[in-house]
């Protein structure tokens, strides 16, 4: 029996579904921890006598600790486990969402969710961690791809809940449902059996466990192509940080309104990935990767040129860039996993937070005061998607290992 099929094993309490399920709600926590309070932005900003820009400071500094939870904590797993630390973090995140459900003021608000996006980086960088523990090979994009899958649910229902929410019982109701939410991960966590073994262990020092991280990133095969798929997340989240702006304020529609389209949108989320295991998984990955970012690159396009016209029109530019992100993210991921053998949560937290760090600059460039908004996101997604375009292109050509590519 392999190691996998081990740790597999060993999980009396959640077993295989469990587990699925289990490392599913991990990977909802981001989405959820933005979507079901987006319908309330332009709100909150009068609700705290704020700017726009001090209340999208909740998103982006959220974001931005979220990348920087990543990179502590995946290494400390590497050394600790994963057990202690999703234990550690989920708790975190517990009390930080009370923090941010009955904040005063815009600035307590921020600070709460610095923590929550803390103690976040933690439950994603273990999520991933885990899938590599427990599955291998094609095993594991076709998980990857459940996984993504069920966890797409979160962006679609999110948005409608929080406006649901947001309209019976305020926007602090969607900060108690995180509460709910986070809770239920941490009972889970604690019958959770470690997949970490013994002898996989980093034994070195805190610090040096930290330094495996640039250990990892010196891997020229692992980080580029990071890098280039990471890129997709600059547009991605500048669209996270703008929509209901653009959909309230821009063109005129009511939050509920808001909330159909940005779920409409997610739904595409829940196909994806399945859509990629059942007809692309087999094909040639250089000519994947390549039509899906020439695809982002057309999405981008369509969003700058008839995007501003009505909301319909708007969505019907940007749904085919969300939808080839989803088909990207199983094959992504698992190539990326392959590129790094051992110090696996080290990757796990570097896949995670450069996503974020590039989305988080995503989400800053969008917030600016541009003099439209929806051309602003069309060039984003037309020139983070050449740039990813142009980067793969480049690394296809030169002699860096790519396995499992070249």
């Amino acid at each position: 029996m392999n190691t996998q099929s081990i740790n597999i094993a060993k999980q009396k309490v959640l077993g295989y579904k469990g587990m699925v399920f289990f490392i599913a709600l991990m990977n909802m926590f981001i989405p959820l921890s933005t979507d079901l309070y987006l319908p309330a932005l332009p709100s909150m900003s009068e609700y705290f006598q704020v700017s726009a820009t001090v209340t999208n400071l909740s998103l982006v500094s959220f974001f931005f600790c979220y990348a920087v939870g990543t990179l502590f904590w995946g290494p400390m797993s590497d050394k600790y486990g994963r057990k202690p630390v999703l234990v550690a973090g989920t708790a975190i995140y517990v009390v930080a969402s009370v923090g941010c459900a009955v904040a005063p003021t815009a600035y307590i608000l921020i600070a709460a969710r610095v923590f929550e996006g803390f103690g976040a980086g933690a439950i994603t960088a273990v999520s991933m961690a885990i899938i590599k523990d427990c599955f291998a090979g094609k095993q594991r994009e076709t998980i990857l791809a459940i996984v993504q899958s069920m966890s797409g649910l979160a962006p679609m229902l999110a948005p409608v809940i929080g406006a649901i929410i947001i309209e019976y019982v305020g926007w602090r109701g969607s900060f108690w449902l995180l509460v709910i939410i986070g809770s239920i991960c941490l009972g889970m966590a604690a019958v959770y059996q470690e997949t970490l073994q013994e002898d996989e262990k980093y034994t070195g020092s805190i610090l040096g466990s930290l330094g495996r991280l640039v250990t990892v990133s010196k891997n020229i095969g692992f980080i580029l192509p990071c890098i280039i798929f990471s890129m997709y997340s600059i547009a991605f989240m500048g669209y996270i940080a703008i929509s209901s702006y653009i959909y309230i304020d821009y063109f005129g529609l009511s939050s509920q309104m808001y909330s159909y389209f940005f779920a409409a949108n997610a739904c595409l989320s829940l196909v994806g990935p399945m859509t990629y295991v059942k007809f692309f998984a087999g094909s040639n990955k250089k000519t994947f990767a390549m039509l899906c970012l020439s695809g982002c690159v057309l999405a981008g396009l369509l969003v700058f040129t008839v995007g501003r016209v009505s909301p319909i029109f708007f969505w019907l530019g940007f749904a085919p860039f969300s939808f080839i992100g989803t088909l990207l993210r199983p094959f992504s991921t698992s190539l990326l996993l392959d590129q790094q053998k051992g110090d696996t949560g080290s990757a796990s937290s570097l896949i995670n937070g450069v996503n974020t760090i590039f989305g988080s600059i995503g989400m800053t460039v969008a917030s600016m005061a541009w003099s439209n908004i929806v051309g602003g996101l069309g060039m984003m997604i037309i020139f983070s998607s050449l740039l990813g375009l142009v980067a793969w292109l480049l690394l296809l050509r030169s002699d860096i290992p790519c396995y499992g590519v070249k």
